[in-house]
């Protein structure tokens, strides 16, 4: 995993202690991710009194909002194509990139017992399959790679609901508007072990979460601030409370 040096001039030191006094941050973020954004923002807050805005949606979407000028000052992606993406094409500033988190996707189903999932899913004795939308949501390209690497992408294919972003996928899991779906495990960590199946690692290409500064952000030590919180002892620890793996510290 990459942990690249932030360059952080004043930093999360130069905030610590300091009033809110416009010390604030906005921050587009995968879907996936919004437990624990939630959480760092409010542990961010007490830590620095710096405040954290932030805007949930798939990670293909956000990208394009970066693009059009959205003024969103900390990228944190559910994959580490659009962050270095946003690098290359002059929207992210150049050596902020790092890998903040690991995801893993999971089957969810509230009324299946899916403790062997892929079982589950061979069976095809359901009538509804939630799936984030694969162009733009990096956990729907996993599910979606999992079921092609199960030889079940035929099989299921009329039975596949498709969210807009992931927090879509697992309303209409919850709703019963699909029995079961593929989601991140961050999103159901604290679900009975009969309604989570931890997709084997080998059916999906690693989910690499990379965050990014903008070019929005360039200017704002509070953004830069928040980028190294997500690297220390404190961030980490939140971010792997949700089920994501992190590097270590630094």
């Amino acid at each position: 995993m990459r942990c690249i040096s932030l360059l952080l001039g004043l930093g999360l030191t130069a905030l610590v202690g300091v009033p809110a006094l416009a010390a604030e941050v906005s921050v587009a973020v995968a879907a996936n991710f919004t437990r624990p954004a939630e959480e760092l923002g409010k542990a961010f807050t007490a830590r620095t009194g710096g405040t954290v805005t932030f805007s949930f949606g798939a990670t293909g979407q956000l990208y394009t909002q970066i693009s059009q000028a959205a003024p969103f000052e900390v990228f944190l992606s559910a994959d580490n194509k659009r962050p270095a993406q946003a690098v290359a094409e002059g929207f992210a500033v150049d050596g902020t990139v790092f890998t903040y988190a690991v995801g893993k996707v999971v089957l969810y189903s509230p009324s299946i017992d899916v403790t062997d999932g892929e079982a589950v899913l061979k069976s095809n004795a359901f009538q509804h399959l939630s799936v984030a939308d694969p162009k733009t949501a990096p956990y729907g390209a996993a599910g979606v790679e999992a079921l092609a690497k199960l030889g079940l992408t035929e099989a299921v294919l009329g039975k596949i609901v498709t969210g807009e972003n992931i927090s879509q996928a697992l309303q209409f899991i919850e709703s019963g508007n699909a029995e079961l779906g593929f989601v991140s495990l961050s999103q159901v960590i604290d679900k009975p072990a009969t309604e989570v199946w931890r997709v084997p690692a080998e059916l999906y290409a690693p989910i690499l979460q990379d965050a990014v500064l903008t070019k929005a952000g360039e200017a704002n030590q509070a953004a830069k601030a928040f980028l190294e919180f997500l690297q220390s002892g404190e961030g980490k620890a939140i971010i792997e409370k949700y089920g994501y793996e992190v590097g270590s510290a630094g």
